[in-house]
């Protein structure tokens, strides 16, 4: 049994309940007008688990979540004479139960946060530790920025930056996987909430050549447009304010998703590198980051010419040369609309791709396909890897 939470005086609400299925885990939420005390414990033949939650009301529909999926066949509820409201779910296996409470924050309220977590899908991977063969495929980490209780950046018509950046991920990986020597890993592959530290992990483990993670900026000033990237800044303070301020942002993406305290803690992440790999990562990824501007600026504007530098958390995997590209500006309105097009969508993809492609090349990795011949820099492969793609739109 779990331990009973803070207690308040006055009743709850549940004002609305989500559902988010990862491959290793399905995620409830529930919007709460106030704090409360619960219990949650599991029964078993038939699996069942269960939640307690005391003097607290219901109104939301359990009917509009999409059930079945993956672990949960159904969800009932009832309340006692005591005025103890009872959740019970029913799964299809044996799954580790994870819970926790997050104050109100950036627009959210009272959350309840419950993870039925699916050991079978978590073991580790013992290949992951083997030494990599020569001959295999570079991997690309393609990661799509937020998902899942984390929607990212809003437009002015409720695009959500969690849905374009899952769009063109899953584009580039396409194209990645068709290019022969390359193999593309998304680390989010639906619309599930995954955290920083798990992206960092995630990349560590597919043994990552590169990360490129793929987001969309907002700003008061809905005429502000145009694409940036940023590598990871060097152990001193970000000079730059606005990179500082977007770095801020997007590591904020935990509170927002819901992390458990202490979570986020990485080793890995605070191990002292030596100074030649630190060097050599770092300008790897300055290379990588100026391969992609390069491309970006046929696609749309651009917002700064240069590579930015910040501290960001999902960059920190200092072994594997890593970007973040914010593909534009989602608060204004006509960069807005230009994110859902599935075109220009593809554009960006093939930016993003041909920049990887070149990156690899020049740093002697990735030999040039026979059925390519030679380009000028900067524009290496516009007609013929993807001879249907046109510039600026």
């Amino acid at each position: 049994m779990f331990p009973v939470m803070a207690s308040t005086a006055e009743n709850t609400v549940v004002r609305d309940v989500r559902l988010w299925t990862a491959p290793d885990h399905t995620r409830l939420v529930f919007d709460l007008t106030n704090t409360m005390n619960y219990k949650l414990f599991r029964l078993h033949n038939p699996e069942r688990i269960v939640i307690d939650m005391d003097k607290v009301t219901l109104k939301s529909d359990l009917k509009k979540l999409p059930l079945p999926d993956p672990v949960i066949k159904e969800i009932r509820h009832g309340t006692s004479a005591s005025k103890v409201m009872r959740l019970v779910i029913d799964v299809k296996e044996k799954v580790q139960p994870r819970s926790f409470l997050l104050k109100p924050m950036k627009g959210k309220p009272h959350r309840l946060v419950v993870d039925l977590m699916r050991p079978d899908k978590v073991k580790p991977n013992v290949k992951s530790s083997q030494p990599r063969n020569s001959k295999q495929d570079l991997i690309i980490a393609v990661d799509a920025g937020h998902g899942g209780e984390d929607p990212g950046a809003s437009g002015p018509h409720n695009v959500r930056e969690k849905n374009i950046t899952l769009a063109v991920a899953k584009k580039l990986a396409k194209k990645i996987n068709a290019y022969p020597g390359l193999k593309a890993v998304l680390i989010r592959k639906g619309d599930y909430f995954v955290s920083l530290k798990n992206r960092v992990l995630a990349a560590r483990k597919m043994r990552a050549d590169l990360m490129i993670s793929i987001h969309a900026d907002a700003i008061d000033v809905r005429s502000v447009k145009g694409a940036s990237v940023y590598t990871l800044s060097e152990r001193g303070a970000t000079p730059d304010r606005a990179a500082k301020a977007l770095a801020e942002k997007e590591n904020a993406s935990d509170e927002v998703g819901g992390v458990v305290s202490g979570q986020i803690s990485d080793p890995l992440v605070n191990l002292i590198l030596g100074d030649m790999l630190r060097r050599a990562s770092l300008n790897s990824s300055q290379l990588m980051a100026e391969e992609v501007l390069n491309r970006l600026k046929n696609v749309g504007p651009i917002k700064y010419d240069q590579p930015k530098h910040a501290r960001f958390y999902v960059l920190k995997a200092m072994e594997i040369p890593s970007v973040l590209v914010e593909l534009d500006f989602i608060s204004n309105p006509q960069r807005e609309k230009k994110l859902t097009n599935s075109r220009h969508q593809q554009r960006l993809a093939t930016a993003l791709f041909d920049a990887s492609v070149v990156f690899f090349r020049k740093m002697g990795r990735l030999k040039q396909a026979k059925s390519e011949y030679a380009q000028p820099p900067y524009r290496p492969m516009v007609s013929t890897i993807n001879p249907t793609s046109s510039p600026n739109s």
